[in-house]
């Protein structure tokens, strides 16, 4: 059996545990009992796109309640190192030792935290030191996206997800419970951005702390790429700042990044139609992978060596 179909079942399990629905009741209960069935297909979508076999049982039963938690924060040390430790706000990473932390990982696809920790598990290996992974979710906005086609052509069609996001500003002021993201916000003030995106964007503001180096996949590089115009036209002077040693390894999928930031590495598998088909077409391709797909769990075949490559631009004086 494969490790990471056994990690996927015990995450699962404690999912179940955990009852998400406890707290939906009268007209809450439909459109919450809709987003579990979505949030539980997507855990088995990060079991086919991430590596989830890299993260411990514990781990997976502790990042199970938050597979919902969009914009929330996971501390993911390399492994055998120590657990993965859960941050619901930005001081609370500070608080856990945040402010040591050089690296943001944000997955892609429709990633829940389990996705999130296990691309972050393979980046931390490859850096040999923690990372921070911002958790992508999911929410009403994404299902109603993904209605019209934004699931898979994220590329072309991003901007349908925010203009469906005041159904998920419904649920956060309680209108719509969202019982799994309770006490969760990163950043309280009014935006039409998605959460993912504004945690971000306030990691990079944030005085306190300092990045030199930002790994997005597939749809998660469009987070990035959203948090850093965000920021340019928020705080030019701190764009500049980042600009001139922040680095951003795409992978899967090329996507704009603002002008300022120049130090980007686009990797690309040789037989990913899924990230060629969401990529700008104007973007060369800095790496090809040889017989690499769209996903990265190394149990399966054609996957993209995510440890393998960050190791090996590591080598090159690139990271």
């Amino acid at each position: 059996m494969y490790r990471s179909l056994a990690t996927l079942r015990k995450a699962s399990a404690a999912r179940a545990l955990s009852a998400p629905l406890a707290d939906a009741v009268g007209p809450r209960l439909f459109p919450e009992a809709v987003l579990e069935g979505v949030r539980q297909r997507n855990a088995y979508l990060d079991w086919l796109f991430y590596d989830v076999g890299s993260l411990t049982d514990a781990e997976a039963r502790d990042v199970s309640p938050w597979l919902a938690a969009e914009g929330a924060i996971l501390i993911v040390p390399p492994s055998g190192v120590q657990p993965l430790t859960r941050c619901a706000s930005i001081n609370a990473f500070i608080d856990a030792g945040g402010t040591s932390i050089r690296t943001i990982v944000v997955a892609g696809v429709g990633s829940s935290a389990l996705g999130s920790a296990a691309l972050a598990r393979n980046v931390a290996d490859a850096m040999d030191a923690p990372v921070a992974a911002v958790v992508s979710g999911y929410g009403l906005a994404d299902v109603a996206a993904e209605a019209l086609g934004g699931f898979f052509w994220f590329g072309g069609i991003n901007s349908v997800r925010h203009s469906f996001e005041w159904l998920d500003r419904l649920r956060e002021s309680g209108l719509i419970a969202d019982p799994s993201t309770s006490g969760a916000a990163i950043v309280t003030s009014p935006t039409t951005q998605s959460k993912d995106t504004r945690t971000v964007q306030a990691l990079l503001a944030h005085p306190a702390l300092s990045f030199d180096l930002l790994v997005g996949h597939s749809k998660g590089n469009l987070v990035l790429s959203e948090a850093l115009f965000t920021l340019e036209q928020a705080d030019g002077a701190r764009t500049r700042e980042l600009g001139d040693r922040l680095r951003i390894v795409t992978l899967s999928a090329k996507i704009t990044m603002p002008r300022a930031f120049r130090l980007v590495v686009d990797v690309l598998g040789q037989f990913d139609g899924f990230g060629t088909f969401n990529s700008r077409a104007a973007i060369p391709t800095d790496v090809v992978v040889p017989n690499a797909g769209h996903h990265t769990n190394t149990e399966l075949p054609w996957h993209l060596p995510v440890a393998s490559v960050l190791r090996e631009l590591r080598e090159r004086g690139v990271l």
